[in-house]
């Protein structure tokens, strides 16, 4: 899947894309079939809040579930990250952000490369994200926040908040964010499951808590330029990857395939 001329610009200016239903219900069913027996998993990968029970994020799934590996290598994830990036990519963190009903938490304002040059020694921020929604995302059950335009700031000082709730974060200060957010806004995208969206690795976002009754489940690619892999290996292989082979994208209906196949 190649971007239109437009498109990059419109990524280039906001720092994010948004590109509903990218993906059909029949292709978003057979990962969200999946999610029970991933999420019931008793492993490091799988991480919960803070009650212990409902799951935050489950990490590096490519790595244990055919599904979710060939989603890690799907052509309209891939293609456009290596359009933006200018060249091909790796994968460097691969997570399923639950964001569970009643019991999802708080992600707080933070940049994700600012974690990735911090813990992992990236060098450069030519790397980003892009995500699937497996849900539909509305208004109440949590939607991703965006600052538009914040990625043109650069890496910003920020926190370890190692307190808030279960998963370490580099966060920013609420100086930073109402003055980034006055000058550029707020953008929460909204939108059916099988949407995407990709994000600029210095955009400032976060996402509340959900407290409604429908879970909120995203996929999120967070994909490196292969010359531009990290240097440092304090976090855990599946948080920060080793692994820095090149992605060779699969058939555009590797997913649809699989559907077949379980079908048969």
């Amino acid at each position: 899947m190649k971007l239109t001329q437009q498109q990059l610009e419109e990524f280039d200016r906001e720092g994010y894309l948004f590109l509903p239903e990218c993906f059909s219900r029949e292709e978003t069913k057979v990962l969200t079939d999946e999610l029970p027996g991933i999420f019931a998993q008793k492993r490091d990968e799988v991480w919960r809040e803070k009650d212990g029970e409902a799951v935050r994020t489950a990490f590096a799934a490519h790595t244990y579930n055919e599904a979710f590996r060939r989603l890690g290598a799907h052509p309209r994830l891939i293609e456009p990250v290596q359009q933006l990036l200018g060249g091909r990519v790796y994968m460097h963190q691969y997570k399923i952000n639950a964001k569970r009903a009643f019991d999802g938490d708080v992600w707080q304002w933070h940049q994700d490369y600012g974690t990735w040059a911090r813990d992992d020694l990236m060098p450069e921020p030519r790397a980003m994200n892009i995500a699937l929604f497996l849900d539909d995302v509305t208004e109440f059950n949590g939607p991703l926040m965006f600052i538009p335009r914040s990625h043109k700031a650069g890496v910003m000082e920020a926190g370890h908040d190692l307190v808030s709730t279960s998963y370490p974060l580099w966060t920013l200060d609420k100086a930073t964010v109402s003055r980034l957010a006055k000058e550029g806004g707020l953008v929460a995208p909204k939108g059916p499951a099988g949407s995407v969206l990709l994000f600029h690795c210095n955009l400032v976002h976060a996402s509340p808590s959900n407290i409604s009754p429908y879970d909120r489940t995203i996929v999120y690619l967070s994909l490196c330029e292969v010359n531009n892999h990290i240097r440092q290996f304090k976090r855990k292989e599946w948080i920060a990857h080793r692994d820095f082979t090149p992605i060779d994208p699969l058939s555009d209906d590797c997913l649809q395939e699989m559907a077949r196949e379980t079908a048969a």
